[in-house]
């Protein structure tokens, strides 16, 4: 009994420890997105006239459990009156459990929110895809790493439409470390 006693305290020191520690996953479900990770450079363009820089990270968060870009604007953008030069979005990549297909969720400082499936048809592109099914238009949002630079799209696809326009372009080269 007075051993029980002295080793209990320390299994309920030990307890919280051993609860925080993740458990370890046979692969990882950012694998496929891997080539996305860095600090990107993106020269916008756009079918309005807009002239904008900025840069977007992707990154692990929350021990690995969600892939987040964060996004930036250099100063000076241009374009017109309708155009938002200070735009501010958050792109987080999940997975609902373990093997299931990755998911991921928009959100910007205009309200928006969509709902994407993400797919990596080959090693350097990812595609972002909303559900046809909801009402209003359907996104997609397109990532290519050729070389040493990444491409992206933003899409829309207006509802009874079958092509795709584009509403964003951008392209830029990863950022080294300083």
């Amino acid at each position: 009994m007075k051993m029980i006693a002295r080793i209990l305290p320390l299994v309920l020191v030990a307890l919280p420890v051993f609860a925080q520690t993740a458990p370890s996953s046979p692969a990882s479900p950012w694998k496929s997105l891997s080539f996305l990770h860095g600090t990107w450079e993106a020269k916008v363009t756009g079918g309005q006239n807009v002239s904008e820089t900025g840069a977007y990270t992707f990154a692990t968060e929350l021990r690995d459990h969600i892939l987040a870009r964060h996004s930036t604007n250099d100063p000076g953008c241009k374009g017109p009156a309708d155009f938002d030069c200070a735009h501010g979005d958050l792109l987080y990549v999940y997975q609902d459990a373990p093997g299931q297909q990755l998911k991921a969720i928009y959100f910007d400082n205009e309200g928006h929110v969509i709902h994407y499936n993400v797919s990596t048809p080959d090693a350097t592109t990812a595609i972002f895809l909303s559900d046809q099914t909801q009402p209003g238009p359907q996104y997609r949002l397109i990532y290519e790493l050729k070389g040493s630079v990444m491409s992206g799209k933003f899409q829309i696809r207006m509802p009874g439409q079958t092509e795709w326009k584009s509403y964003l372009e951008w392209s830029g080269s990863k950022r080294t470390a300083k």
